[in-house]
């Protein structure tokens, strides 16, 4: 049961920077929805560098991975908005937007979990 809690403090606190940086992002650049762009890889960079971590001997209890992958992840990275910011762009007819969008998020979120197993590598070295 403190595990539950665990994760829906974890999910709070992600939701919320996830809102902050993302917001503070799009009020920048508003013509793209890079704020979704950035929680996207950093949470990527994040779960990567984490799980990675874990798998090279990093000694995270269990509790604290979940409350960082589950919890604070599950509420800072943005795929339901990615989605809904990329269908809206297809709608508006922003078709080179729409797949620089979907290019973008997939590529370098990809690339963001290879350099934090990369990071994790690195450190435990």
């Amino acid at each position: 049961m403190l595990n539950i809690i665990y994760i829906g403090v974890g999910g709070f606190i992600g939701a919320v920077s996830r809102y902050l940086l993302s917001r503070y992002i799009n009020n920048l650049l508003p013509s793209f929805p890079f704020g979704t762009l950035a929680v996207n890889i950093i949470g990527s960079f994040i779960l990567g560098f984490i799980i990675y971590s874990v798998s090279l001997g990093r000694n995270i209890s269990p509790e604290m991975r979940d409350f960082i992958t589950i919890g604070m992840l599950g509420g800072f990275t943005t795929m339901s908005a990615f989605a809904y910011e990329s269908f809206r762009l297809m709608e508006l007819n922003q078709m080179m937007l729409f797949a620089l969008n979907v290019a973008l998020n997939v590529i370098f979120c990809i690339a963001a979990v290879y350099a934090g197993k990369e990071l994790a590598v690195l450190i435990a070295k």
